[in-house]
């Protein structure tokens, strides 16, 4: 009875700020409110008018995890807002938009998406769209290098880099991507039954790879190249046949360009993995090759075009340095990518492309082929110039399994 309380208090709460900041609704008594979201840190809400067939989405950020009630700042909401303006202004229709945001009670009132898919959803299931790839590949470009003090105003982006410092929620990044997969000192790991010695020898023991990754961490925690997203997975990104619209940038920092591209593109290889071991439908599989081959080989291209077209200041067309701060962009992409795909496998935050898999021996030969692959592209990271090359060593990996 309590919990119940407790929310329809909250929901009534959501309802009159919603009336009283906005002039979206009628009457109150013409709203319904639902919970749409299931993350561990904010609460969702879709409010609806059926009469006049209008439809928002409220975010409400509490002081406290849903789960743990670990407190967490609420800042996180109003880095949130800022930043799906800005990525709205740089990336028009690819996020939804904010009609106003409340700092007082911490909430963001922005435009219903549910006409759109979950991406992950989609792409476990083999659906793919024709423009994906494209629309992937122009919002990582699009919403990243225009933030780089190579197109940014200097003074404003400094200004910009303190508002966005984010230390809570960069902290988790910290913690489950960079240190718990290969020093697992919270005990927090899950680990499929059957793999524990396999995680031991080629994460917790591999002290070049810790090498590798503390470096990957340092450079998260040091090199503030322009605003991330912060945790660009699929489960972020809705999709339609006409377009992408890319949602919940509350951990948005200063960082690596190569950060943001890397989850994202390693959260393609998910998909691709899971059908690849499950054994199915060949051409679904070869969809989600050339998925992950186009998105990876367009954002490239779209570097290597928006540097050219956004970079005006003359020294900065140095060719030499052009083509080596592009090519760190790649690697460090590339490298982050394996890091993503090794955390979710080995962590305590999985993803359904994982989950869903319940026969013991085929979630063994999952797991062990993405930490492997993983690992390939952390160590490979600075040879790596294409998206045939990793699954073209996917390819060769899983026959390990056969």
């Amino acid at each position: 009875m309590t919990k119940n309380f407790a929310r329809e208090k909250r929901e009534n709460k959501i309802i009159d700020l919603v009336l009283a900041r906005t002039k979206f609704f009628a009457a109150k008594d013409q709203i319904s409110i639902e919970e749409i979201g299931d993350g561990n840190i904010n609460y969702v809400y879709r409010l609806v008018e059926e009469e006049r067939g209008k439809s928002l989405v409220v975010k409400y950020s509490d002081v406290l995890l849903r789960s743990s009630q670990r407190p967490l700042d609420l800042k996180r909401s109003k880095i949130e807002a800022k930043a799906l303006e800005i990525k709205g202004d740089l990336c028009p229709g690819m996020v939804p938009e904010v009609y106003y945001y409340d700092e007082e009670n911490s909430i963001i009132i922005m435009e219903d998406i549910s006409a759109y898919k979950n991406l992950r959803y989609e792409l476990l299931n083999g659906k793919t769209y024709k423009d994906l790839s494209e629309d992937l590949a122009e919002f990582l470009v699009k919403s990243l290098f225009p933030t780089s003090d190579l197109v940014a105003d200097r003074k404003e982006k400094k200004e910009a880099m303190g508002f966005f410092i984010n230390p809570d929620l960069c902290d988790i990044s910290e913690d489950l991507v960079f240190t718990e997969p290969y020093y697992d000192y919270k005990n927090r790991n899950i680990l499929s039954p059957g793999t524990e010695d396999f995680v031991e020898e080629r994460l917790y023991k591999n002290l070049s790879l810790q090498g590798q990754v503390l470096k990957l961490k340092d450079r998260f925690q040091t090199y503030s190249q322009g605003l991330l997203h912060g945790d660009l997975h699929t489960g972020s990104v809705f999709v339609k046949e006409d377009g992408i619209k890319v949602i919940d940038p509350e951990f948005a920092f200063y960082g690596p360009f190569g950060y943001d591209i890397g989850n994202l593109w390693g959260n393609l290889i998910f998909p691709l993995a899971n059908h690849l071991v499950t054994g199915s439908d060949r051409e679904m599989i070869l969809n989600l090759e050339k998925l992950f081959v186009e998105t990876v080989d367009k954002t490239m291209e779209k570097l290597f075009s928006a540097y050219d077209i956004l970079v005006t200041f003359p020294y900065f067309k140095n060719e030499n340095f052009k083509e080596a701060y592009l090519k760190d962009i790649i690697s460090d992409s590339f490298a982050y990518a394996g890091l993503e795909i090794i955390r979710r496998t080995v962590g305590d935050s999985k993803v359904r492309e994982l989950t869903e898999v319940k026969d013991p021996k085929v979630r063994q030969i999952l797991d062990r082929l993405l930490v492997e692959t993983g690992i390939y592209l952390i160590e490979n990271r600075s040879d790596l110039e294409a998206g045939s090359q990793v699954v073209n060593f996917i390819n060769e990996e899983i026959k390990k399994y056969d």
